[in-house]
């Protein structure tokens, strides 16, 4: 699926690429055939494309965290789920490795000293962050494009440090909730006037990098707090509920119980 999906690009970049070159006249035969011609030649050199494609496409590597002992499932690091919503948004096809990151393998820390996920194979070297590998993505696969505008990156960036906190917090009246409260009612806020996505009607970067974390935060604040969103927060409900409805999203999300098994180690 992920091969089909950007053989089709492929073939319409080269229809986008020589169109402009082309010129229909109705008042010139010869300017009609060699219209044609010329038609002719961009499905020939699309088809030649997808061809190219087909072949020389190779799957990215990925290394993520594999579930708690469950060496063959997908564990719940949001930020490899970053990193496979990109892949899925842009339909790159990938080949995802399961990581114990408990017990790193040798051959998992040659690829990344650091020991840390994600991981992906790039130009024959590993690469490690989510930043730089989802950077390198776009880069590299710009359509469709996940480029959130500059004013935009850093909306809801404060949430996910603030769930930690309120997670392991063991003082009630240390503020921690509220904290947490106030960045949501200020994306609830911001969604408003500005969604159904941060960039409005399109999906982008930041949604994808906030959509992994707003699933722990209601999984594990659910299950460790009897926590939920308030319901007056309807903008941010529904937005909570349109990403994580996406194809992608379920294809690369970590079962719930695999997240609340994740995040127990942090609440002891």
């Amino acid at each position: 699926m992920h091969t089909l999906r950007l053989e089709m690009r492929a073939a319409t970049l080269a229809i986008a690429r020589f169109t402009g070159r082309v010129h229909i006249s109705s008042s010139s035969s010869d300017s009609l055939v060699f219209s044609r011609r010329a038609l002719q030649g961009i499905v020939n050199m699309a088809a030649a494309t997808v061809d190219t494609a087909t072949t020389a496409v190779q799957p990215i590597e990925i290394l993520v965290k594999a579930a708690s002992g469950e060496p063959d499932r997908l564990g719940d690091c949001p930020f490899s789920q970053r990193v496979l919503l990109t892949l899925e948004e842009k339909g790159i096809p990938y080949n995802a490795k399961y990581v114990d990151t408990a017990n790193k393998p040798d051959w998992f820390l040659e690829a990344n000293p650091e020991g840390k996920v994600p991981v992906i194979k790039y130009e024959g070297k590993w690469v490690a962050d989510s930043d730089v590998i989802t950077k390198i993505l776009e880069e590299t696969y710009p359509q469709p494009s996940l480029v959130t505008p500059e004013d935009k990156a850093s909306i809801g960036s404060k949430i996910f440090s603030s769930f930690v906190k309120f997670l392991k917090s063991k003082d009630p009246s240390d503020g921690s909730e509220e904290a947490l409260v106030e960045e949501l009612k200020t994306l609830n806020e911001y969604l408003k006037t500005n969604g159904p996505f941060i960039n409005g009607d399109k999906i982008s970067a930041v949604d994808l990098s906030l959509a992994p974390k707003l699933y722990h935060l209601k999984v594990a604040l659910a299950h460790y707090k009897n926590w939920s969103i308030p319901e007056d927060l309807t903008n941010l409900q529904n937005y909570i509920k349109l990403v994580h409805s996406r194809e992608s999203f379920e294809n690369t999300k970590a079962p719930e119980y695999v997240v609340i098994k994740g995040w127990s180690t942090h609440v002891a």
